[in-house]
C-alpha cells in the first residue's frame, strides 16, 4: 500500500515528504501555492483553491502559461471523478490553404496562425460554477493583486524568462509582437531574480473574468479587444469563435494497473499515450528500479504508445480508431510482443479495426483536483492582446499539414494537446491528483511517476525526485545527470542511444498529493526542477 512504505530513492535530494489534514496545494510556484491555501482558509474548497493557484500562475509563471492557454482539469468530488476539457479548437476561418495563401507550407510557432481559442477562463468559470463555494471574483482576487501591486522574480523562473526574451528578441520582427516586450520587457531586457515585476492590464483582465464568470472574455469587452487585435495584423481568431466556445465534460479514461486505478483525461489530449505505455509494461514483472531490463522495457513500451498517439490522436470527431480499440488487451498484447533485447525503432500499429504549469489541491471533505494550464512553448505565440496582458496560445502549431493526417488542421477542430492532468485510484477509493507538466514528455513523466509508486514504493517525494529518461525520437533517449552511469551504458549496450543532458529543464515538474482513506491524512511531493512548493494546513 501507499502509505505503508515512506522509502526514500537513494539518488534523490532526500526531501522530505509534506504531511497536511486541512489541506493542501502543491504548485511550481510558492506564491501561487500560498494562494490556493489562503482561498481555503477563507472556506473555499479545492477547486476554489485550483482556480485561485490557477489564476495566479499566469502571473506568477508566465513563461509557462497564460489568460490565453488552454486547460485540462480531473476534479474529484462527491464519490465521483469528473474531467473537464477546456482546450480550444481552431478557429473557423483557418484551412490548409488559407495558411499557404501566407506563405506557409508548415505552420509557424509564432504569430497569429498557430493562435486556437483560448480556454483557461472558460475552465475557471465552468469548475467555479460547478463546483465551487465561493464566488469567483474572490478566488482571483490574489492573482489580481500579484498583477497589480507585483512579486519579486524566483530564480528558475527567472532563469527560463531571460531564454525566452534571449529567443524572441531573434524571432520576432513584426509590429505586431511590440506588445510582448512591452508586457514583458518593460525595461528593455528580461526581469532579473529578485526584481518585482507587475502588470495592471492582466489585473484588470482578471477583474473582468472574475466579475463576469468569463463573459467578458468570450463575448463582452475583452473578446472585442482579442478580435480587433487579430483583425488588425490578419489573424484567423474572432469573436465569433470565442462566442461559441464551450468548455466540455468529459468521462476521463483509464487501466487498471496492477490494482490501482490510473485516469486521464480523454483525446485530444495525450493522457492516452500514457495508459498505452502502463497497458504494455504491466506484463512485465519488474523487481527493481535501478535495473537496465526495467528502463529498457519502460523506454520501449513508451516509444511504442507514442508512435500510436501521434498517428491516431486529435479531436475524437476525427480519430480514424478509438481508444477502446487502442487500449485493448488485444492490440495490447501485439505491442507488447514487440518488445525484445534490443532497441527499436517505433512505428505506430494498426488497432483493431472499427512551458505548462501542474498544480494538484486537496481539502479536508476529500475534494481533490488534478489541474494543467499551458500556452505551449513557454509564452506561446509572442502576441499579447494590447492593454490586456493575455499572452495568446501557440497550441495550433502541433496541427499537421498533410490532409491524410488523423491531425490534420481543419476549421473548429482540436489538435492533439500535450497537457495532461493524471489521477489515481484504487478500488473506487482516490489515492489522489499527479502529473508532470512539460511539452511531450508528459506521458513520460506520467509513467515514471506511477511506476515509481506502485512498482518501487516511493513515496510522493521520492517519485518525482528519481532520476527521469525521456525519449526524444528513434533510437535517442536523454537521461538526467543523476542517472547512474551503469545504467547509461547498460541502455547503450542495448542499441538506445543515450545523450545525457546538460540540464533537467526538459524532463518535466510535477506535483503529487496522496490522501489516506483511512485517516484522511494527505501527503505531497513537489518538483526538485523547479521552484516548487507545497502549502498545508
Amino acid at each position: 500500500m501507499l502509505f505503508e512504505n515512506a522509502n526514500e530513492y537513494p539518488y534523490s535530494s532526500q526531501r522530505m515528504v509534506t504531511y497536511g489534514k486541512k489541506g493542501m496545494v502543491a504548485t511550481s510556484q510558492p506564491l501561487a501555492a500560498q494562494a490556493g491555501l489562503d482561498i481555503l482558509k477563507k472556506g473555499g474548497n479545492a477547486i476554489d483553491s485550483a482556480i485561485a493557484a490557477a489564476a495566479c500562475l499566469t502571473v506568477v509563471e508566465p513563461t509557462s502559461n497564460g489568460i490565453g492557454g488552454d486547460a485540462f482539469a480531473l476534479v474529484w468530488t462527491k464519490d465521483k471523478l469528473h474531467g473537464l476539457n477546456s482546450s480550444g479548437p481552431s478557429p473557423s476561418s483557418i484551412s490548409m490553404d488559407a495558411v499557404k495563401e501566407k506563405g506557409h507550407e508548415e505552420i509557424p510557432k509564432f504569430g497569429w496562425i498557430p493562435v486556437t481559442v483560448p480556454g483557461a477562463p472558460g475552465a475557471w468559470a465552468e469548475l467555479s460554477e460547478k463546483f465551487g463555494k465561493l464566488p469567483l471574483i474572490e478566488v482571483l482576487q490574489p492573482a489580481i493583486e500579484y498583477a497589480k501591486n507585483g512579486y519579486p522574480l524566483s530564480p528558475t523562473l527567472a532563469y527560463y524568462w531571460k531564454a525566452a526574451y534571449n529567443n524572441y528578441k531573434k524571432s520576432l520582427s513584426g509590429n505586431e509582437f511590440k506588445h510582448w516586450f512591452e508586457t514583458f520587457a518593460p525595461a528593455g531586457r528580461a526581469p532579473e531574480v529578485g526584481e518585482v515585476w507587475s502588470s495592471k492590464g492582466h489585473a484588470e483582465t482578471l477583474r473582468l473574468i472574475g466579475e463576469t464568470g468569463a463573459k467578458s472574455f468570450y463575448e463582452g469587452e475583452l473578446a472585442d479587444k482579442i478580435d480587433a487585435f487579430s483583425k488588425e495584423y490578419g489573424g484567423f481568431l474572432s469573436k465569433e469563435d470565442l462566442q461559441n466556445f464551450k468548455p466540455e465534460w468529459v468521462d476521463p479514461i483509464g487501466v487498471n494497473y496492477k490494482g490501482y486505478d490510473v485516469w486521464e483525461i480523454p483525446p485530444n489530449g495525450q493522457g492516452l499515450v500514457a495508459l498505452m505505455a502502463l497497458n504494455i509494461v504491466k506484463g512485465f514483472e519488474f523487481s527493481h528500479r535501478d535495473s537496465v531490463d526495467t528502463l529498457h522495457k519502460q523506454i520501449e513500451a513508451m516509444k511504442l504508445a507514442f508512435a500510436d498517439g501521434l498517428k491516431y490522436i486529435t479531436d475524437p470527431g476525427h480519430m480514424k480508431t478509438t481508444v477502446e480499440k487502442l487500449l485493448s488487451e488485444e492490440y495490447t498484447k501485439t505491442r507488447r510482443g514487440l518488445i525484445g533485447d534490443e532497441a527499436l525503432m517505433p512505428e505506430a500499429g494498426e488497432p483493431p479495426r472499427g512551458g505548462t504549469v501542474y498544480l494538484a489541491t486537496a481539502d479536508e471533505e476529500g475534494n481533490m483536483v488534478s489541474y494543467i494550464q499551458s500556452n505551449y512553448m513557454g509564452f506561446g505565440s509572442g502576441l499579447v492582446v494590447p492593454g490586456t496582458g493575455i499572452a495568446l496560445q501557440n497550441r495550433g502549431h502541433n496541427f499537421s499539414m498533410d490532409p491524410n493526417h488523423d491531425n490534420a488542421l481543419a476549421p473548429n477542430k482540436k489538435t492533439l494537446h500535450t497537457i495532461i492532468p493524471g489521477f489515481l485510484t484504487k478500488d473506487n477509493v482516490p489515492v489522489g491528483p499527479f502529473g508532470v507538466m512539460g511539452g511531450f514528455m508528459q506521458p513520460q513523466g506520467h509513467m515514471q511517476v506511477v511506476m515509481n509508486t506502485i512498482d518501487f514504493h516511493l513515496n510522493p517525494q521520492a517519485a518525482l525526485d528519481a532520476p527521469r529518461w525521456q525519449w526524444m525520437k528513434d533510437k535517442t533517449v536523454l537521461v538526467e545527470q543523476s542517472m547512474p552511469s551503469h545504467l547509461v551504458q547498460g541502455l547503450a549496450s542495448k542499441g538506445h542511444q543515450v545523450q545525457i543532458a546538460s540540464n533537467s529543464g526538459s524532463f518535466g515538474r510535477g506535483q503529487i498529493i496522496w490522501r489516506d482513506p483511512k485517516t484522511g491524512v494527505l501527503r505531497g511531493g513537489t518538483e526538485m526542477r523547479t521552484d516548487g512548493a507545497i502549502a498545508v494546513w
